[in-house]
């Protein structure tokens, strides 16, 4: 039997309601995160990722109780992130019903958390978020010690944001992806900030390029706008799972849809 491949809806969380923006701003309301956790898994949706985007630059936790009351009505896996911080952040999350953590900031500023988050729950349990940019050089002297892409006559890497994407770090992110799996990561959940809202696609560049350097499960997100897209996270960008949030939570396709057509083109789904 092969490996199916996933249709995730995200769950953007501000002020206790599902909000979505372009390029991590610009924010507008979409709904009830209880309301949509069910609605999507009536559909058919293989897995839920709750991020609770402004913890982080607002210095507070995660919404646990909020997390927990959606916690409820699911039984596929269920990703919380945004705000964790420590091993008792992670037991918190987990104690009310999470199936899995996503870290980004905190696990830039402290990796060894992730090892010791990946000793404690297992390594299954464990997703590395990375806020992902595209910088541009004019030369390769300029970054040196980055991984480089060349287009043409351009040259740039892709930086790690952290705080919500609002902070540059100059860590590149394919060597912080390799980094990560040795202290114990399992997943990867990437989000460029170029494409993200667009609707115009993903980076399938830096979703292929994680794949290959780590062979970790990678999630595709930030920029799907139609079922075409959605099928290239898969072909062009080798991604495990596809992470979509506009164009389901404002029913311009639904999980149904975009499973039907990822399978009619050679793509393994649970349907």
């Amino acid at each position: 039997m092969p490996d199916f491949k996933k249709i995730v809806p995200c769950l953007d969380m501000k002020g206790g309601r599902v909000v979505k923006g372009v390029k991590f701003v610009g924010l507008r309301d979409a709904g009830d995160p209880v309301e949509f956790a069910k609605f999507y898994q009536e559909e058919g949706a293989d897995e839920l990722v709750f991020l609770d985007i402004t913890a982080t630059v607002e210095k507070r936790k995660t919404m646990v109780d909020l997390a927990g009351k959606v916690a409820k009505n699911l039984s596929i896996p269920f990703c919380v992130g945004g705000g964790i911080a420590s091993l008792e952040d992670v037991q918190a999350i987990l104690d009310a019903g999470a199936t899995k953590v996503s870290l980004n900031s905190a696990a830039v500023k402290n990796p060894e958390l992730l090892s010791e988050i990946a000793k404690q729950y297992g390594s299954h349990r464990l997703v590395l978020a990375i806020d992902i940019k595209r910088v541009f050089v004019d030369s390769l002297t300029k970054a040196k010690g980055k991984t480089i892409v060349q287009d043409g006559d351009k040259y740039y890497w892709f930086d790690v944001l952290i705080n919500g994407g609002t902070k540059s770090t100059g860590k590149d992110a394919i060597l912080w992806a390799k980094q990560a799996k040795t202290l114990g990561v399992g997943e990867l959940l990437p989000t460029s900030k170029d494409t993200d809202g667009t609707k115009a696609g993903y980076d399938l560049e830096i979703t292929r390029m994680l794949k290959e350097a780590t062979n970790l499960p990678v999630t595709a997100s930030g920029g799907a706008g139609t079922l075409e897209h959605l099928l290239q996270a898969f072909t062009i960008g080798k991604a495990d799972a596809a992470l979509a949030a506009s164009i389901f939570h404002f029913r311009e396709i639904t999980i149904k849809q975009a499973k039907e057509y990822c399978s009619q083109h050679g793509v393994p789904m649970k349907l």
